[in-house]
């Protein structure tokens, strides 16, 4: 294939571009915010987890609260009657045996309460890891939000030299003759490089020096006469330094 050297240095102006969107590309999959808030998920998912626990234990708390308040006014219930029949009754046999009712429902009463106490201080226990729960969950909360919009920024602008990149290359790509853009765009697709400078023998899109043959025929070869790398299947971009 024939292309004038002006065309044919267009391609690396080309790839210029296209490097420069395989950058953007990289970066947007390659967010570091993306990272971070990848690194924050099981955080999240333990905070949510502690929560669900401490919640469960301040319900039972409760739960078993209220049943020791509804014992406590059963008893209350009891001794109050009691109380009452002890100051009316006149037989002695009566008088014992509610003496004694009442002695044993003080100490059930005594025994509730101090159960009611620890139910209680359990309870204020949970509440309070609740409260430092939540307190952690809003501080991540904070942190995956400040992550979130940092991120969007930077997919804003990472877009933003996207589109730019685009435009410059449509350009580009308007000035290569049709048959040198075709080939240009085949050797990029299959090799991942479709053109480079070459520089002292060396390829600069690789950085390698060209082999003996190809090196041969890049001086050898006529300044519009087109020529591919063997190893790195780029087309080769020559000049005086080449």
């Amino acid at each position: 294939m024939k292309a004038t050297p002006a065309h044919q240095k267009e391609l690396l102006r080309l790839q210029e571009q296209d490097n420069r969107l395989a950058r953007v590309a990289h970066s947007l999959k390659n967010l570091p915010q993306d990272k971070q808030l990848a690194e924050l998920q099981p955080q999240a998912e333990q905070l949510r987890a502690r929560l669900v626990e401490a919640t469960g234990r301040l319900e039972d708390a409760k739960a078993e609260q209220q049943r020791l308040e509804s014992d406590i006014a059963v008893v209350e219930q009891r001794l109050t009657r009691d109380e009452q029949r002890l100051q009316s009754s006149a037989s002695a046999k009566d008088i014992e045996g509610l003496e004694a009712e009442i002695t044993s429902l003080k100490r059930r009463r005594s025994t509730l309460e101090d159960a009611e106490l620890e139910v209680m201080e359990r309870a204020e226990e949970a509440e309070r890891e609740l409260v430092g729960i939540r307190g952690e969950q809003e501080q991540l909360a904070a942190s995956v939000d400040s992550l979130t919009t940092a991120r969007d920024e930077e997919i804003t602008r990472f877009e933003r030299e996207r589109d730019d990149a685009r435009a410059d290359r449509m350009v580009v790509a308007q000035g290569v003759p049709q048959d040198l853009l075709d080939l240009y765009e085949r050797q990029r697709t299959r090799y991942g490089i479709g053109a480079a400078a070459v520089r002292g023998g060396v390829n600069l899109g690789t950085n390698l020096t060209l082999s003996p043959n190809d090196l041969a025929a890049a001086r050898a070869a006529a300044p519009d006469e087109v020529l591919v790398d063997s190893d790195s299947g780029a087309i080769l971009i020559r000049d005086d330094n080449s």
